[in-house]
C-alpha cells in the first residue's frame, strides 16, 4: 500500500519516519474553520476534511490511487469546555498557557484514513497535567518556542516537557499522530496490520 501523509506537520512526518513507514507527503488547502463545538466530532471533521482534499487533489492530478491510502489528523487541546487550537499571535499563546497553568486538559486527535473506496475516521484523546507556570516562564517559553504552529500553544515534545507533571493516554496522541489508534483503526477499516 501506498501511504500518503496529508500534513505539513514536522512531528507528525517524524512519528511515521520513526515507525519505518515509507510515505510520500501531500498537502492541500483546507477550510479549518468549524462551529462544532465538540472536541472529538470536530477533530474527525476536520481530520477527514483535510484528507478529503488531499484525495481530490490527486484525482486531479489524474494519480493511480488504487494501492494508496491517505492518512490526515488535526488536534487540539481542551480546557473548560474551551478549544484550544493554534495560537494566533504573541498574546494569545500567553492566554493559552496561563489557561494551562497548573491544570489537568484534554488533547484530542482525530484520525482519517481514506483509500480503496473506504474512509474510517477515529479519535483519542489524552489527559495532561501542567505544572504551575509564572509569568516569566510563560514569555520566556513564547518568546524562543515559536508556539504558533501548535494546538494549545505548546509541543510536548520540546522544552515543554519541563511543565507536564502528569499524563494519562497515549504519549504520541499529544505529539499530534495517536500511533495507536492509527494502528487500530487501519485494521478497522482495511482489514489488514498497519505496522
Amino acid at each position: 500500500m501506498k501511504i500518503i501523509l496529508a500534513s505539513k506537520s514536522p512531528r507528525r512526518r517524524e512519528i511515521l519516519e520513526n515507525l519505518g513507514v515509507v510515505f510520500e507527503i501531500v498537502t492541500a488547502d483546507t477550510d479549518e474553520t468549524s462551529a462544532e463545538r465538540d472536541p472529538r466530532q470536530l477533530v474527525e471533521l476536520l481530520s477527514r476534511r483535510k484528507g478529503e482534499a488531499v484525495w481530490d487533489r490527486m484525482l486531479r492530478e489524474e494519480r493511480e490511487l488504487s494501492d494508496t491510502v491517505v492518512i490526515s489528523s488535526d488536534t487540539v487541546v481542551c480546557v473548560d469546555g474551551e478549544i484550544l487550537g493554534k495560537p494566533r499571535d504573541e498574546e494569545d499563546a500567553k492566554r493559552m498557557l496561563r489557561k494551562l497553568s497548573g491544570r489537568r486538559h484534554e488533547v484530542v486527535s482525530g484520525v482519517c484514513l481514506i483509500g480503496q473506496g473506504k474512509i474510517g475516521t477515529a479519535h483519542e484523546v489524552t489527559e495532561v497535567e501542567f505544572d504551575e507556570l509564572d509569568e516569566e516562564t510563560v514569555a520566556r517559553y513564547v518568546r524562543e518556542q515559536q508556539p504558533y504552529d501548535k494546538a494549545g500553544a505548546y509541543a510536548i515534545q520540546g522544552a515543554a516537557s519541563a511543565y507536564v507533571c502528569g499524563i494519562h493516554g497515549c504519549y504520541f496522541n499529544v505529539v499530534g499522530l495517536p500511533v495507536h489508534r492509527l494502528c487500530r483503526l487501519y485494521e478497522e477499516t482495511f482489514g489488514e496490520k498497519f505496522l
